[in-house]
C-alpha cells in the first residue's frame, strides 16, 4: 500500500511515526502549504517526494490512499480531490466545520468507488478496547446503567493557552466538544449504542479564547444507559500525564462497576466485593497508548480485506449529528432529541 499525507502540523508527527511501523505500507510523498516544512519533514523521515500542492501530488504519485491531517475547513476540497483521482481516504476529525459539509463529503463517497475512514483514534486506545471486551463478556452484568467521564486537561488556563502546541484552538468558535468531546461521543456509542437525547451546559472559563472550555453533557441511550461528560480544559488533573487517557471513566452495570484511571489502570468491582485490578497490556507509545498506530492498522487491514471500517464516514455522520445537538441543547437550555 502506497500512501501520501497532506498537512504537517502538530499531530502529523504521530501519523508519520505510526505509518513507518506498519508492514507493507510506504508513505511515498507528503504535502504542506509551507514547502520548506514539507522538504524538512521529507528529509527527516526519509520520504521520497514533497509538495505544496495536493492535486499535483495526487496526479504525479498516484497513491493507494491519502491521509488528511489538515484543519477541518480544508477537508471537503481535499476529499473531493481524492474522489476525483480514485484514491481512498483516511481523514482526521473534525470531519468538517458543520454537519452539512460533512454530509456532502459522505454523499461524494457514496457516489464513488472510493472508501473513507475517519481517523477517530480514541476508540482504538487500548483501555477502551479492553473495557469493551469486558462489557461484551458481561463482566459487570447484562445491563449497563451509566457511563461517566471526568476530564481535566489543565492546558487551557494560561494567558497563552494552546500556543505551544495547537494555537488555532484559540480562534475556534467551538472548542471543547467540537475538538475533544466528539471523541467521547464516539467512545460512548462504541460502548452502548445509539444516543437518543442530549442535555448540554457549556461555558468559557478562559476569556482569552473564543470557544467553550467547559462542558457538562448528559446522554440518554436507546439501550436505557445514561451517560455523562464532565469536562474542562481549564482546571488541572493531579496525574503525571493527563493526555494519556484524557480522563477517568466509571461504567456501572447491574452486577458491578468498571473504572479507568488516568494512568491506564482498569479495575473491576463486582457488587458486594472489593475493587480489583484487571490485568491487560498496553504501551505508552506514540500518542495515548499508541492509538494512532492501531487506528491506521485498522484502516489498512479493512482496506485490504474489503470489510467495513469501524469509523466509515457514513456511520461517523451520526457522531457529528449528535455533536450538533449538543450545541443546540446548550443554546436552547433544554434537552434535545437526536
Amino acid at each position: 500500500m502506497k500512501g501520501v499525507c497532506v498537512g504537517l502540523g502538530y499531530f502529523s508527527q504521530f501519523h508519520l511515526e505510526a505509518w513507518q511501523r506498519l508492514e507493507n505500507v510506504e508513505i511515498i510523498a507528503i504535502c504542506d502549504s509551507d514547502i520548506n516544512k514539507a522538504e524538512l519533514v521529507a528529509n527527516t523521515q526519509g520520504i521520497k517526494s514533497f509538495y505544496s500542492n495536493a492535486e499535483e501530488m495526487l496526479s504525479r504519485e498516484k497513491p493507494d490512499f491519502l491521509d488528511i491531517i489538515t484543519p477541518p475547513e480544508t477537508h471537503h476540497e481535499l476529499c473531493m480531490l481524492a474522489i476525483k483521482h480514485g484514491i481512498h481516504i483516511i481523514c482526521q476529525k473534525p470531519v468538517a466545520p458543520a454537519f452539512e459539509e460533512a454530509e456532502k463529503i459522505a454523499i461524494g463517497i457514496q457516489n464513488s468507488d472510493v472508501r473513507m475512514m475517519v481517523h477517530e483514534n480514541f476508540r482504538f486506545q487500548p483501555w477502551h478496547r479492553e473495557i469493551k471486551a469486558l462489557l461484551d463478556r458481561k463482566t459487570v452484568g447484562e445491563k449497563l446503567h451509566t457511563i461517566n467521564l471526568r476530564m481535566r486537561m489543565g492546558d487551557g488556563w494560561q494567558e497563552d493557552a494552546y500556543m505551544n502546541r495547537q494555537p488555532y484552538f484559540r480562534e475556534m468558535e467551538r472548542l471543547l466538544m467540537y475538538e475533544t468531546g466528539i471523541h467521547f461521543i464516539d467512545v460512548f456509542r462504541f460502548y452502548s449504542g445509539e444516543i437518543t437525547k442530549v442535555y448540554a451546559r457549556l461555558n468559557r472559563f478562559n476569556d482569552k479564547i473564543k470557544g467553550e472550555d467547559f462542558a457538562w453533557v448528559q446522554f440518554d441511550f436507546a439501550s436505557g444507559t445514561h451517560g455523562f461528560i464532565d469536562a474542562n480544559r481549564y482546571n488541572e488533573s493531579n496525574c503525571e500525564n493527563p493526555r494519556l487517557t484524557f480522563g477517568t471513566l466509571l461504567l456501572e452495570g447491574d452486577k458491578g462497576s468498571i473504572r479507568l484511571y488516568e494512568d491506564g489502570k482498569i479495575t473491576v468491582q463486582k457488587l458486594g466485593q472489593q475493587e480489583t485490578p484487571h490485568a491487560y497490556y498496553f504501551e505508552d507509545r506514540n500518542f495515548s497508548g499508541d492509538c494512532v498506530y492501531f487506528t491506521q492498522k485498522h484502516f489498512i487491514s479493512q482496506l485490504v480485506s474489503g470489510e467495513p471500517f469501524e469509523t466509515a464516514i457514513d456511520a461517523y455522520l451520526q457522531n457529528i449529528g449528535i455533536l450538533e445537538k449538543v450545541y443546540e441543547s446548550h443554546e436552547k437550555g433544554m434537552p434535545v432529541k437526536c
